[in-house]
């Protein structure tokens, strides 16, 4: 017997014993453990120091590798081109340090804002009256209108990421079919998500267009929020499908009076700014070429043309809200192929290597991880809102409005006799306003 039919078999059992966050668990800790050391060690020694769930960091992490990478590195495989950015969504409740790991991670790319900024000052400072205003280099969008976000990725083409803490106001925006604004930034997240073009052309500003766009997508919600982000023509238009989220999966209750190491934080910050310098120089005038094809090896290839086309297969007998989420794994699994190529050779710069079997495997975890949570984020928050309420949540909003037992009995079809039973003794509070009322006026 082969060592794939016994893993296959080890995944079935795996799969009708363990639920879907064990599983998403075992397979985030089986993801870290095959990380280069620069990135698992961030992710082991912030949660031991700072507490920060290690799958909120991951997600992190490979949010910030998204964005660094840009339109420099593409690969082409199965007949299709496909760049690196993702969207991905970090699912929990107040105080579950979502913030804390978006900015753990994005630190790198935050420093580099903040020196171009600077330099963006002092060109403004030296711009005269006859000369054009200098564009700001800028790889993070934190608060901006759909407008502003077109002129920045316009002035910054290689990628743009856009970092939320909260996106609760952006999604009840893209829901709202009355807001010109909503509509543009659900537009630009579905066609960027394949790196379609952005035309603009508007009697108030210079018209520009950005050939190839390149959104990235990280931000925080809360668990009662979530009916929401499925609500509205997010789900029916295919936004749903492109979000990679993360539900909270790992705790830690002990605190630590360590930090995390320098050396840990320094490989890190490297590994980030390697990428960013690549990308960085194909932006130079000078540069003949701008983008690099990563080849695969014939083995990687192979691996990628079974797992796709064993996704395509298992689609056919999946729920509906299932199915369009594989059509778009099949789309993923490209790019997370291409980050985990970055990942592995980040901190050597060797970027241009051949991408190996080891690395789809990697993107297969991922790919599959974020499918898992998928399914817990619609067992755990979907499901629960198409369940019929209970026979007891009905008499308690039935005595709320002062409802009789008879017309509970003719809206549920239960006998009069069982409402009787399970209605509460006593009155309602607003039975004993009305009592005292009219004792008071008697």
């Amino acid at each position: 017997m082969s060592i794939e039919t016994i893993e296959g078999i080890e995944d079935n059992i795996d799969n009708l014993v363990l639920s879907n966050k064990e599983r998403s668990l075992s397979m985030l800790y089986d993801i870290i453990n095959q990380l280069p050391t620069g990135y698992s060690d961030m992710i082991n020694q912030t949660f031991k120091h700072k507490r920060v769930p290690k799958e909120y960091l991951l997600t992190s992490i490979l949010y910030t590798i998204s964005t660094s990478i840009g339109l420099t590195f593409f690969i082409k495989a199965l007949g299709y081109k496909n760049y690196a950015n993702l969207y991905f969504t970090l699912i929990g409740s107040r105080g579950d340090t979502k913030s804390e790991a978006m900015k753990i991670a994005i630190d790198p790319l935050k420093d580099i804002d903040d020196m171009d900024y600077d330099l963006y000052k002092e060109d403004l400072k030296n711009c005269n009256e006859d000369s054009n205003e200098p564009e700001r280099k800028q790889l993070l969008i934190q608060n901006a209108s759909i407008e502003a976000v077109h002129k920045i990725h316009s002035e910054n083409p290689n990628s743009v990421g856009i970092s939320i803490d909260e996106i609760y106001s952006l999604i009840e925006k893209m829901g709202n079919s009355s807001s010109r604004d909503g509509v543009a930034w659900r537009t630009f997240f579905l066609e960027g998500y394949t790196n379609g073009h952005v035309d603009i052309s508007r009697k108030t500003t210079k018209s520009f267009r950005i050939k190839e766009t390149y959104p990235t997508l990280l931000g925080g919600l809360q668990h009662q929020f979530i009916p929401k982000l499925f609500a509205n023509g997010n789900l029916e238009s295919g936004f749903i499908d492109r979000q990679l989220f993360t539900p909270k999966l790992t705790k830690n209750n002990e605190l630590s009076r360590g930090q995390i190491s320098f050396e840990v934080i320094d490989t890190y910050n490297r590994s980030i700014l390697n990428i960013i310098a690549y990308k960085r120089q194909s932006e130079k005038p000078e540069e003949l070429t701008k983008q690099f094809k990563i080849e695969l090896s014939k083995e990687a290839e192979d691996k990628l043309f079974d797992y796709s086309q064993n996704l395509i297969f298992k689609q056919q007998n999946a729920e509906p809200i299932i199915k369009e989420y594989m059509s778009k794994m099949q789309i993923s699994i490209h790019k997370f192929c291409l980050l985990a190529h970055m990942m592995k050779k980040s901190i050597d710069s060797d970027f241009r290597s051949i991408l190996e079997l080891e690395t789809v495997e990697l993107a297969i975890k991922f790919n599959e991880f974020y499918f898992i949570n998928f399914k817990i984020i619609i067992e755990e928050n979907l499901s629960q809102s198409d369940k019929e309420p209970t026979l007891e949540q009905i008499i308690k909003l039935a005595k709320k409005n002062n409802a009789s037992q008879k017309a509970v009995a003719e809206v549920t079809g239960f006998h009069k006799g069982t409402i009787s039973k399970k209605w509460p003794k006593g009155v309602s509070n607003q039975q004993l306003a009305t009592s005292n009322t009219l004792k008071n006026t008697g």
